[in-house]
């Protein structure tokens, strides 16, 4: 191969000349085959370095939730071993509907007309919805609120590089979005508008003002939010959104080392056709039998070339169905329960936390689940020290805000008990003051 590719030495390191020395592979010898046994026994001593009995008090978008045993149990079924995506509903019906159901889901729960059948993560839907509201105004400048995670605004940043599009961020004003800042940008040149609720610090706010100046102005509001939420807070289509995406990850996900994770978007219906991905809708065939399609699909999007609305053509079906199955199972009052709980036990870990001689807990605005607290010393030193007693006590926002090198952000869900919570604010107590 290497004679035919014109290598005359045979030596494979003379195929990669034309790459630079610090950016090559730093090995070509691929060590000896194993046994079964022992390639078994070598990657069950790998997986044994793993924390897998941390407590976790980390979120900044991605949660640890209690996931039900039932999702296992029917995802696992080999009805739902899909090799392919369903262009053929006649072969296809049960995926079909899954899917079907689960855009009905995401629709209800964000109070949305439209949802697709899902899309990469979370941080992938906010730029598809960046590229939606560019496609729908025919403006190109998008305001950035500061309080959307800085994972996603990068991520959008990233995707979008090669494009003429002007972007402006606006930082948070006491946690909650600046609106006298965001006032100086919404004018007749603005595509969109980004917020999220509750947004990176944990601030829950209410976006129905801005909603309305968004549209004064002909821009349209994009709002990301975290599913979860949604059982007690205002929906984004009350708050008067356009676009709304988030993360499904905590709709009975693991957190398996960051992926494969679940974007979900919803939109109103008379933009349904600018929307990226597929969309399954319900029919009746010639006899009257309900039946189930791709109703939109964008599939052969290098032949649409500018007319495509996104690269993405396919979406994250196994994932779509964990979500399914796992707000089936809740229902409404389900949801409304786990997110009462959540809330609650975070309000309880903050008046623990308070307590700490130093430890200021951030209050200017109302939270869900996650909020700020401030500490004498630098957060990512103080993570340290309670990895080592077993707790992962939230996540360093010096990480991505260069000034606030002291303040962590800590996120509670159902699974975290008083003994989990106390313990967590002992620690916490032990590693800055002794």
């Amino acid at each position: 191969m290497l004679k035919a590719a014109g290598i005359k030495s045979g030596r494979m390191d003379e195929l990669f000349m034309g790459i630079p020395h610090g950016l090559r592979a730093r090995s070509f010898d691929i060590p000896e085959g194993r046994s079964e046994f022992d390639v078994e026994r070598y990657l069950k001593s790998l997986g044994n370095k793993n924390l897998t009995d941390l407590v976790y008090f980390v979120g900044g978008g991605f949660y640890d939730h209690y996931i039900p045993a039932a999702i296992d149990a029917l995802v696992s079924r080999s009805e739902f071993y899909t090799a392919y995506t369903p262009y053929q509903p006649e072969a296809s019906q049960g995926t079909l509907q899954a899917i079907y159901e689960y855009q009905s889901c995401i629709c209800r729960l964000t109070g949305m007309e439209v949802s697709n059948a899902s899309l990469y993560d979370g941080g992938t839907a906010l730029y598809e919805a960046v590229m939606m509201a560019i496609r729908i105004t025919g403006r190109n400048k998008v305001i950035m609120d500061g309080g959307v995670s800085p994972i996603y605004r990068k991520m959008v940043r990233s995707y979008t590089s090669n494009l003429s599009i002007a972007f402006v961020e606006v930082p948070v004003s006491h946690g909650q979005s600046n609106r006298n800042e965001l006032d100086k940008y919404i004018d007749g040149e603005t595509a969109a508008v980004i917020l999220q609720n509750p947004n990176f610090f944990g601030a829950i706010d209410d976006h129905t003002d801005i909603s309305e100046k968004c549209h004064k102005a002909g821009a349209l509001m994009i709002e990301s939010v975290y599913p979860v939420s949604l059982g007690m807070l205002k929906t984004p289509r009350e708050m008067g959104a356009d676009i709304t995406t988030g993360e499904g990850q905590s709709l009975g996900i693991p957190l398996s080392f960051g992926g494969p994770y679940l974007g979900f978007i919803g939109v109103l219906k008379q933009y349904a056709r600018k929307m990226p991905g597929r969309i399954v809708g319900v029919t009746e065939d010639s006899v009257g039998r309900r039946g189930f399609v791709l109703t939109l699909q964008t599939r052969e999007q290098h032949i649409r070339r500018e007319k495509a609305t996104s690269n993405i053509c396919s979406n994250q079906a196994l994932c779509a169905l964990r979500a399914l199955i796992f707000m089936s199972l809740l229902g409404n009052e389900g949801l409304k329960g786990l997110a009462e709980i959540c809330r609650d036990k975070a309000e309880f870990t903050k008046s623990r936390l308070e307590g700490i001689k130093g430890v200021e807990v951030m209050k200017s605005a109302p939270t869900f689940n996650e909020f700020t607290v401030k500490l004498p010393k630098d957060a990512n030193e103080v993570i340290g020290k309670l990895l080592d007693k077993g707790i992962a006590a939230g996540f360093p926002l010096g990480r991505y805000y260069p000034e606030m090198d002291n303040y962590l952000l800590v996120a509670v869900t159902e699974k975290r008990t008083k003994h989990d919570i106390t313990r967590f604010a002992d620690a916490l107590e032990d590693a800055l003051w002794n």
